[in-house]
């Protein structure tokens, strides 16, 4: 797996983490409150598996890299 970063943006991060309180720490940019959903989600989990992954999360909070 490689190296996996918060994004370089400090706003985005800011904001990010701001509605991850809001949430209870499920992604804020979705709707649904499922564990499929809680940071860091399943989906980009799932990318990161992929060693020709490199890429940021659905809320662009975090950035893999290859």
């Amino acid at each position: 797996m490689g190296k996996i970063r918060l994004n370089e943006n400090a706003e985005v991060v800011r904001t990010v983490r701001e509605g991850l309180a809001q949430t209870g720490g499920y992604c804020p940019c979705r709707t649904e409150r499922t564990e499929e959903y809680k940071c860091v989600c399943q989906e980009f989990r799932r990318q990161c598996e992929d060693p020709e992954f490199e890429g940021y999360c659905h809320c662009l909070l975090y950035y893999k890299e290859k």
